[in-house]
């Protein structure tokens, strides 16, 4: 990568880079295939330390993991609704990242549950939020000589319950036109939120936590009222575009038609 100085690009499942290069949207001169790096497709689970995802994980894997389903739902959620199955078993949760889409599933659940991103490269190693990896659409904070080798995810509470929901018209088979994931604990089964993580896909330039919403449900019991409030305070904080999937004003609908969804089937309203 540093030899190429820029005019290369990473290869992992190609699912995203070969059709924007199909389109002609970019040109690298060199593809560095990475796909035959040792254990950069693991699998881990830990009770001290949570889940460890190698990048080049296949989604299709992933999804089939128990692990991930039973500790992790808000994760298998958005890994369920991620493109077709044929895409799934060829696509990396690396490479759905670091293509750096604002609708790309796995980054809201990821984001919701605290996870941090393992980036390695000439000078040395570091770990970042995953909510800080974004910069802008198709960039994130990775520099040349960089990259990411592996997803962190800590162990989710007991009282904690997530759900990542997607609208779309096609649900699997198309590009989000909003995502939210929300995850919420709970003194107790419906008791007041202890915290709330509310992060929207598709909504603003890079997948965003609407962190004025999750203040305004922490330390509170949820009543309709409060979550008609909770709903259009994210829908404010969104910052969408107008494209040919959807307007920005009916995306601003959307977050809040899809916040009032996410809170109603965690929580007793």
């Amino acid at each position: 990568m540093n030899q190429f100085k820029g005019k290369a690009k990473i290869l992992a499942g190609g699912t995203d880079l070969l059709v924007q290069m199909k389109r002609g949207k970019i040109a690298p001169e060199y593809l560095i295939n990475i796909k035959n790096i040792s254990d950069l497709d693991r699998i881990e689970y830990d009770v001290n330390r949570g889940l460890t995802i190698g990048s080049l994980a296949l989604i299709a894997d992933l999804q089939e993991s128990y692990t991930i389903r039973d500790r992790f739902p808000i994760l298998h959620g958005a890994l369920s609704q991620l493109g077709t199955q044929q895409v799934r078993n060829i696509a990396t949760i690396g490479g759905n990242l670091c293509n750096a889409s604002p609708a790309a599933e796995t980054a809201p659940a990821l984001i919701a549950l605290g996870a941090s991103a393992k980036i390695v490269g000439h000078g040395g190693e570091k770990v970042v939020k995953l909510e800080d990896f974004f910069v802008e659409p198709g960039k994130t904070v990775l520099k040349i000589g960089q990259i990411l080798i592996e997803i962190q995810i800590p162990n989710v509470s007991p009282d904690c319950k997530g759900i990542y929901l997607k609208h779309a018209l096609r649900r699997k088979l198309e590009t989000a036109i909003v995502g939210v994931a929300v995850s919420l604990s709970t003194d107790f089964e419906y008791g007041p939120v202890k915290e709330a993580n509310i992060v929207l896909g598709a909504a603003a330039p890079i997948p965003k936590r609407a962190l004025k919403a999750e203040q305004l449900a922490k330390g509170k019991k949820i009543d309709q009222h409060l979550l008609n409030e909770i709903a259009s305070v994210a829908s404010e904080e969104s910052s969408p575009i107008t494209d040919v999937r959807a307007t920005a004003e009916y995306r601003r609908e959307m977050v809040k038609v899809l916040v009032k969804r996410a809170f109603t089937e965690l929580i007793k309203i």
